[in-house]
């Protein structure tokens, strides 16, 4: 038998290819436990897009990984640009966010994947709202005006989408980066003329009385693009398998929604302190559109919301598709669940 150094038993042992024959049998040592990190931490902007409001009230993903003795901490920013910048520094793993920060940093060339989809539905989208006794009638209206929107975010690009349709920009008015917990009571005071907010949000005024919708961006139902599950890279290449695995659950949960649409509608306003109305409105048929799958009609639609964004000077760069769109998690995934269907 030819002599094996030490060095070299080591590196075999690593790799889990010593054998040894035994009465005509092959004996393989078994390879080493793959690393594994000690927390996995997920973001989404705050309160949290459906899916991961979800999982905290269930703790679903802290149930799987619970399994490896890994933790997982969820984590909320204010912004999506918060969480897409905490992700492409590793200070999380994986986030739920709106395209548009999504998209801007995938541009800006930094090690992020595209894992999934948070959300893609159709219906609701962005409100713009003025006060009920407001002189503003039209989008027309609001050129030169007082108006808060939450910059870099989807409702930034609904708005300019629609003063677009009109033959105005964001340059025609005055934006004021505010959330809406600033901008609701700016508006009822006056000191604004209108606010760009989720259909849900904006409700909030809407259904009391205090506001009117001035334009509603669901009669533009084109112009809504998914919400979307991003990785940080490094992350991905060291632990697929985990990755995968997150992806199993968020597909557990997509299903649970559409199975509890009652309970899912509860936890959902209560967590967001959204107008229920609203939001049944929004899933008028029980359906949450939470289906993780990176489908042609997805990524067409984040295709041309990264065109929109670079035209209105909302991103700078360009995306490598085939760099940052990564189906094989996702796939994975769906092959895994419907095996053990």
């Amino acid at each position: 038998m030819p002599r094996i150094s030490f060095s070299a038993l080591r590196r075999l042992l690593l790799q889990g290819a010593i054998a040894a024959a035994v009465g005509g049998s092959v004996v393989v040592a078994p390879a080493f436990a793959q690393d594994k990190p000690e927390v996995i931490r997920i973001g989404s902007t705050a309160p949290g897009h459906l899916k991961f409001i979800l999982a905290q009230q269930h703790g679903w993903w802290e149930k799987e990984f619970a399994k490896d003795g890994i933790k997982v901490e969820l984590v909320t920013f204010n912004g999506g640009s918060e969480a897409t910048t905490a992700l492409a520094t590793g200070a999380i793993e994986v986030t739920y966010t709106g395209n548009n920060p999504a998209l801007r940093v995938a541009a800006s060339g930094a090690d992020v994947k595209l894992i999934g989809v948070s959300s893609y539905v159709k219906a609701g989208g962005s409100s713009i709202i003025v006060k009920t006794d407001s002189p503003l009638k039209t989008l027309q209206d609001l050129k030169g005006k007082k108006v808060a929107y939450l910059t870099g975010t989807v409702r930034h690009s609904n708005f300019s989408k629609a003063l677009n349709s009109v033959g105005l920009t964001t340059s025609d008015i005055e934006g004021l980066n505010l959330p809406f917990e600033a901008s609701g009571p700016a508006l009822l005071r006056d000191d604004i003329d209108a606010i760009v907010e989720t259909d849900s949000t904006a409700a909030k005024l809407v259904d009391t009385g205090e506001a009117r919708v001035l334009y509603d961006t669901s009669t533009r139902p084109e112009w809504n693009v998914p919400n979307v599950i991003s990785v940080n890279g490094a992350f991905a290449a060291k632990y697929p398998d985990l990755v995968k695995r997150l992806l199993k659950v968020d597909i557990e949960i997509s299903r649970w929604a559409d199975a509890h649409p009652d309970e899912t509608i509860k936890t959902f306003v209560e967590a967001t302190k959204s107008s229920e109305k609203s939001v049944r409105k929004t899933y008028s048929q029980g359906l949450f559109y939470q289906d993780p799958k990176l489908t042609d009609d997805a990524i067409a639609a984040l295709k041309g919301e990264e065109k929109f964004m670079a035209g209105a000077g909302l991103l700078k760069g360009s995306i490598d598709y085939s760099k940052w769109v990564d189906k094989s998690f996702v796939d994975g995934a769906y092959t895994e669940v419907a095996a053990v269907q």
